[in-house]
């Protein structure tokens, strides 16, 4: 289904400085929110147990799906899907979440989560986990849960759909639904583990969250339902009232078991019955939470103080939710009131882009919160100096739509747009994987919705803008608008003078100045479609064995295509240019930071929103990027646009604009970027790490604020323009597409270019970046966030990828190991921490950089013990062999992940990335699989005893402030 953005990530959406800085709402789904007087009232549709939503609504379910029931009431849905072969998804979804706790079980619901993975009536405490590695699948990646305030969902994603593996995953999920134990001890075991979850999500922008749902949902009850809890009561609260929210609400008529993926549909539902027809539940049935009814609301502002947060505000309209079942009207009435905001969030756009624009992104959407309240939502990022200019500017351009409408024009782009999207979907409908199909099935239940396929939403959107007139848009637009309000709340990382009262003023004065009517834009033509003559072939060769085919034209331009079936009308294409960091003075910042401004900057014939324009029926790309051996340009696209791809990315090479309005805008948003770090032990690793593990070399240290601030256009010109100008070109088409039509389409544009001079040979010296010399006390950085947040990070040095590719490979699963061993001592045993991590890195570029390292949250008393803890487990890897099942468990994820992973373009893209100029790269493709798989115990041990030395570690660890 096409399905809106919900929550949070509609609002973070809404902010982001890339692009349009608007809402990714190209794909909105066929239905939503209704409008104004013609809203259902506020009672939440409920299915009756067992019942599907298509049993109450006109809109077709789509037919591959088998949709069935228990007589318990526990409904299952049921898709095949033989692409990729032998894999399948598994999710069992509980109606049931943060808003069903009381006060006193505030967070259990989360905690219970975590409770399915420790102990139940047939599986011991912490015999899960190892069950499901034994069978292949990755913690955290194949296996994972996650609780909302209305849904708690559990996971599994099956490398192989063999009995074995289907059955145990059936039998584990059937556990979590009725048969854990919720033992006392095993409770108390887990009360570090997710307080140090809490910990880690106790953010800025957590915080602004909260309380920007306790301003709009005044007195409702989703504002004090966090599903991370109270510390209070994830300290204290005993196992029994996990156990009173499991048998009241962990029941079957509360259960949606999703299974998608290549297997018998009669078979799989064989075993769904057999395996969950004997549960019932255990005692009386939870009442449903009584949400509290939307609070009369007049103009009213909130400004929240947060020093590591970026200035944002939001004017809202608050109205009852619309609980109207999904329908054809419904859907249609949504689609036409997302065109509305679709045009609105362009004009947005177009003042953002604007010289000395008055805010650095804005956006506006309508959500629906839970079924307590449907909120439309203007919201803006902004220089914290300008916070007046930017709410008068969001709210004229809102009152402009409003008072004027959408024009005829603005309306058919944004249909164009939405189609060609929707088009491609229809083409991938078939190649879609089971996660995502599991997913799409997930995704319809919190609200009732009827499950479509691509199909079914194409006819649905023709029929619904056919002959859609302007009018009709404008009238969906102002009745979205329709709310309580505006109520204006906003974050500032310092005071405002006047505080809220200044606020409201500010809105005030804005709403008695007159707005004009919307100015028509400019017709605009694409001036890129041709380079020149196509360039000539001069060779080409076949690597039969990966299906692959390597081209070089007379210009010196070298292509790589692989054509593949992994995914219906889906190209992926990359373009090398130059020598990336490797060319660049170790002395001077690397200008990574502000490498998005590239595309931004739009070409010299065209700005980047014109392109936008005058390409909306195409599907295309445009991502800039320093790498390490080369400047990328990446970008995504179906077979039929190949060729509006290519030449978008050949006109970034051959004619950017750098017009400057997008690097002074990310120079505005970057005056709040070390606040924004600093704030979080997190971000300080995020930030400093890349530097710290590279001795400082300034290629990789994020810029300070200075540098920051006096940084200029034309110093980021200087660096890159060279190179771009002149560098050697390595084109990779990776896709649903022929050698011969990629062929053409790159003689076209990049063959067409201007020859280009060869890559001249490695000079070792550029290659050498310094690993820190081991300590032995830990490097000290600090936060400003929580006293009790820390972070403990720890790595050894070992070589490049080519120095010995199998030996790089044998400390990959010493690491896998060493991950074991962590999560088991410091999350399992001691109950310390939520997520201990091991990395290693081989790289291919520098040939004496490499490393394996460990990192842990944790409280900053605890951090010797982390560093001697690693160091025991470190000497013992070194003076003993692990064990037969550790193996086992540290491999088959491993291998069973590059497995999956090799069917997809993305991985192909990067793997053949290079591969014409270093031919190692194909031999180290081929043996990543063999050369896992002969990885023995001894080798481990000696990896260990080779990379985990004491004297070389270094350590780094990120406290408080005082």
């Amino acid at each position: 289904m096409i399905r809106p953005l919900r929550g949070a990530a509609a609002l973070l959406a809404a902010t982001a400085l890339s692009g349009c800085a608007v809402p990714n709402m190209s794909m909105p789904r066929l239905g939503g929110f209704g409008f104004g007087q013609n809203k259902a009232p506020a009672t939440p549709l409920k299915l009756a147990p067992g019942q599907w939503a298509q049993a109450r609504s006109d809109v077709p379910a789509d037919p591959e799906i088998r949709f069935g029931a228990l007589p318990s009431g526990m409904r299952y849905a049921l898709r095949r899907q033989q692409v990729p072969a032998g894999q399948a998804a598994l999710r069992l979804r509980f109606d049931a979440g943060s808003l069903q706790e009381t006060d006193a079980q505030a967070g259990l619901a989360h905690f219970l989560e975590h409770m399915a993975f420790n102990g139940s009536k047939n599986v011991p405490e912490g015999d899960m986990i190892k069950i499901l590695e034994r069978l292949g699948l990755a913690f955290g990646a194949d296996t994972n849960a996650s609780t909302d305030l209305d849904e708690t969902i559990y996971k599994l994603d099956l490398p192989r759909t063999d009995a074995e593996t289907v059955d145990t995953s059936l039998m584990l999920l059937r556990e979590a639904a009725g048969n854990l134990t919720i033992d006392q001890a095993a409770v108390d075991r887990e009360r570090g583990v997710v307080l140090s979850e809490e910990r880690a999500r106790d953010n800025p922008a957590s915080r602004v969250y909260r309380a920007r749902q306790a301003f709009l949902l005044k007195d409702q009850l989703p504002p004090r339902r966090d599903p991370i809890g109270k510390v209070e009561v994830l300290q204290n609260a005993p196992a029994s009232l996990m156990v009173d929210y499991y048998q009241r609400y962990y029941r079957p008529e509360r259960a949606v078991l999703v299974a998608a993926g290549d297997f018998d549909l009669d078979a799989m539902e064989a075993k769904i019955k057999a395996r969950f027809g004997d549960w019932t539940a255990t005692g009386p049935a939870g009442p449903d939470p009584i949400l509290g009814p939307v609070a009369p609301r007049t103009p009213e502002a909130k400004l929240v103080i947060e020093a590591g947060a970026p200035l944002s505000l939001q004017l809202a309209w608050i109205q009852a939710p619309d609980n109207s079942p999904d329908g054809l009207a419904r859907r249609r009435r949504d689609l036409i009131e997302s065109l509305g905001f679709q045009v609105l969030n362009r004009r947005f756009s177009t003042l953002a882009r604007a010289a000395d624009p008055p805010f650095l992104g804005a956006g506006a959407f309508n959500r629906d919160e839970y079924d307590a309240a449907e909120l439309t939502m203007v919201t803006v990022n902004a220089e914290a100096s300008r916070w007046k200019d930017a709410l008068t500017a969001a709210e004229q351009e809102q009152r402009r739509a409003i008072r004027y409408g959408v024009r005829q024009d603005e309306l058919d782009r944004e249909i164009e747009e939405l189609r060609a999207n929707v088009k491609a979907d229809v083409a991938g409908a078939a190649t879609r994987t089971p996660g995502q199909l599991a997913n799409e099935i997930i995704g319809s239940l919190s609200d009732n919705e009827v499950v479509t396929n691509p199909g079914q939403d194409a006819a649905l959107f023709e029929a619904a803008v056919k002959g859609l007139k302007a009018e009709q848009v404008s009238a969906a637009l102002r009745a979205a608008f329709d709310g309580a309000g505006p109520l204006i709340f906003m974050t500032s990382p310092r005071p405002i003078q006047g505080g809220e009262p200044a606020l409201l003023a500010a809105l005030e004065a804005s709403r008695k100045l007159e707005v004009t009517p919307p100015t028509g834009a400019s017709a605009v033509a694409w001036p890129y479609e041709t380079f020149g003559a196509p360039g000539k072939v001069a060779s080409t060769k076949d690597a039969a064995d990966l299906d692959t085919t390597f081209v070089t034209f007379e210009n010196g331009v070298r292509l790589t295509i692989k054509p593949t079936r992994f995914k219906d009308d889906e190209v992926l294409v990359r373009v090398n240019v130059g020598g990336g960091r490797v060319d660049m003075p170790r002395d001077r910042q690397s200008g990574a930071w502000a490498a998005s401004t590239y595309v931004e900057g739009g070409l010299a014939k065209i700005s980047a929103e014109d392109m936008e324009r005058v390409l909306a029926r195409r599907v295309y790309g445009a991502q800039f990027s320093i790498g390490d051996d080369a400047f990328v340009l990446t970008g995504g696209t179906r077979s039929a646009d190949l060729d509006i791809q290519l030449q978008v990315l050949a006109a970034y090479v051959a004619e950017p604009g750098w017009r400057p309005e997008a690097f002074a805008r990310l120079k505005s948003a970057s005056k709040t970027f070390h606040d924004q770090y600093e704030s979080t032990d997190s971000g300080v690793l995020s930030r400093d790490l890349g530097g710290l593990l590279r001795s400082g070399d300034e290629r990789w240290v994020f810029p300070s604020r200075s540098e920051m601030a006096d940084a200029k256009l034309t110093d980021l010109k200087d660096q890159i323009s060279p190179a771009i100008a002149s560098g050697p070109i390595e084109v990779v088409i990776v896709g649903d597409i022929t050698v011969e039509k990629a062929t053409e389409l790159v003689a076209a544009t990049f063959g067409a270019l201007p020859s280009r001079a060869p890559a001249p040979a490695a000079d070792p010296a550029k290659r050498q970046v310094a690993f820190p010399a081991g300590v032995a006390t830990p490097v000290q950085r600090i936060h400003k966030g929580r006293a009790d947040q820390a972070i403990g990070y720890l790595a050894w040095p070992t070589n490049g990828f080519f120095a010995n590719p199998q030996k790089a490979r044998d400390t990959a699963v010493m690491g896998e190991v060493l991950e074991l061993r962590l999560i088991e001592e410091l999350r399992e045993s001691q109950g310390a921490t939520y997520s201990p991590q091991v990395s290693y890195n081989h790289s291919m570029v520098w040939p004496s950089w490499g490393y394996v390292s460990a990192n842990v949250e944790i409280p900053p008393e605890k951090l010797p013990a982390f560093f001697a803890d690693v160091r025991k487990i470190a000497a013992d890897l070194r003076a003993k062999d692990i064990t037969q099942d550790e193996l086992d468990r540290a491999k088959k994820p491993r291998i069973d992940q590059f497995e999956k992973a090799r069917e997809t373009n993305g991985y192909w893209l990067n793997e053949l990335s290079g591969a014409q100029a270093d031919p190692r790269r194909l031999e180290a493709t081929r043996a990543i699989l063999p050369g896992t798989e002969r990885v023995t115990i001894a080798d481990v041990r000696r990896a260990a005893q080779e990379v985990l030395v004491d004297d070389k570690m270094w350590m780094l660890e990120i406290k408080p402030a005082k």
